[in-house]
């Protein structure tokens, strides 16, 4: 082992036994404080740093300065001047609340209908009709030139910002650096490292103005540096491609995004839809697409009676199981989901799109009734299905394809809609003796 990554492994080992405020104490000391507005994180609770490990902090603190010394050897070798080094990281932060939130699994989930109350909610559809007004030119001007409608790119604003009034407050280069670091996502983190780097030798934003999420992620429609690098734009014309104080720059790159993951201009993202009795909801499935004549020939009809978006290739979505409502999706639903992977995440920038135009919500009732599965209890359902012969690989507390898929041929093999929905009721089946 080199002397050069001795320090830096010893220091994870030393990071799982500190302190996390004595820590932050120690490694901030001396330096600007950051802004007050609260980011995703919550701050750790206070300890008493008359007992923190000193010794322990110091060594963090020096192997923290070495990988950063050996980053700048790589960002240098990559072409980044002095000068952008100097600026990134003669100040630079260990944060231990980015490496808290990068660990933290919550227990608890949210159903969909819970997230699409608050994601979709009166008062974020009344801010997004005013902001949309307020921004018309910027928003209008940005859908000419990327086919994208102005009401999904205000909608993405609202679900990544809450209409810029909070995309963080953690400095980029602070945050990736200090994910670098820690070393579960090193590649990853240095690769985004190395973009902001590249965005503040461009002269795009000052380091200081550089901030945003623990993740990374920056600016009002929330992108990390790679996307920036990729899809940014200058709109306004000044020389600088600002997502965090040009609305035209924030508009046009967020379009951009879209455009280039596909977004089909004249198409909507989806539609409501009513099944027929006796579908087979296995078919609610996103590898299998076809035509919307091919879904009407199979029963599928709109809500209202009104023609279906002609797609060809739609995929059908029950985002709550055969209980709840359906959805005839296509190609700019999936754009979406490029932006976000997640259905709910997707559902609701249609749905909170479809609200700025006033058009309709959900249609179909939720079943409110049901309770999302914890964490623990979803793993506990993984477990069993393995233990059954329904692979649904390494349990994880996390829904994925392969639990989905699993779940379904559980379901078939007792006869149940093949939904691939998790519920107590499922999880109850599958421990029973």
């Amino acid at each position: 082992m080199s002397q050069s990554t001795q320090p830096i492994r010893s220091a994870r080992r030393y990071r799982r036994q500190l302190a996390p405020v004595a820590l932050a104490a120690a490694v901030i000391a001396g330096c600007a404080a950051a802004p007050a507005t609260a980011p995703e994180a919550q701050a750790p609770a206070p300890v008493n740093a008359e007992t923190a490990p000193a010794a322990d902090e110091v060594a963090v603190q020096r192997a923290f300065a070495q990988w950063i010394a050996n980053f700048r050897d790589s960002a240098r070798a990559a072409g980044i001047d002095e000068a952008t080094l100097s600026a990134a990281f003669d100040a630079v932060q260990y944060r231990p609340r980015v490496v808290d939130s990068d660990r933290a699994q919550p227990e608890f989930t949210r159903t969909v209908w819970a997230y699409l109350d608050s994601a979709v909610s009166p008062q974020r559809v009344a801010q997004g009709k005013d902001m949309l007004q307020q921004h018309r030119a910027e928003a209008d001007a940005a859908a000419a030139r990327h086919g994208v409608p102005a009401a999904i790119v205000v909608a993405i604003w609202g679900m990544e910002s809450n209409y810029g009034s909070n995309y963080g407050d953690i400095p980029t280069i602070d945050a990736l650096a200090t994910l670098g670091f820690e070393g579960r996502r090193e590649a990853w983190a240095r690769g985004q490292l190395l973009a902001a780097l590249k965005i503040l030798q461009a002269g795009d934003i000052a380091r200081a103005d550089m901030i945003g999420s623990w993740a990374g992620a920056m600016g009002q429609t929330q992108f990390l540096p790679s996307a920036f690098l990729a899809y940014a734009e200058d709109a306004d014309g000044d020389g600088r491609r600002d997502i965090w104080g040009s609305m035209a720059d924030v508009m046009a790159s967020t379009a951009n995004f879209l455009a280039r993951s596909g977004w089909q201009p004249g198409q909507p993202w989806g539609a409501e839809v009513r099944l027929p009795a006796g579908f087979d909801h296995g078919r609610a499935d996103d590898k299998l697409k076809q035509s919307t004549a091919q879904w009407e020939g199979e029963g599928v009809q709109s809500m209202d009676g009104t023609p279906l978006p002609a797609f060809t290739d739609g995929s059908l979505l029950l985002p709550a199981g055969a209980r709840g409502p359906a959805f005839l999706v296509g190609p700019n639903f999936r754009a979406i989901l490029r932006y976000n992977n997640s259905t709910s995440y997707a559902l609701a920038v249609g749905l909170l799109a479809q609200a700025l135009n006033d058009g309709p919500g959900v249609q179909a009732p939720w079943p409110r009734e049901l309770q999302a599965l914890t964490r623990s209890q979803l793993t506990a359902l993984q477990t069993a299905l393995n233990e059954r012969g329904f692979d649904s690989g390494t349990p994880d507390g996390r829904m994925g394809p392969a639990t989905r898929d699993a779940i379904r041929r559980y379901q078939r093999s007792i006869g149940l809609p093949a939904d691939g929905y998790p519920d107590l009721d499922l999880l109850g089946r599958l421990q029973a003796p």
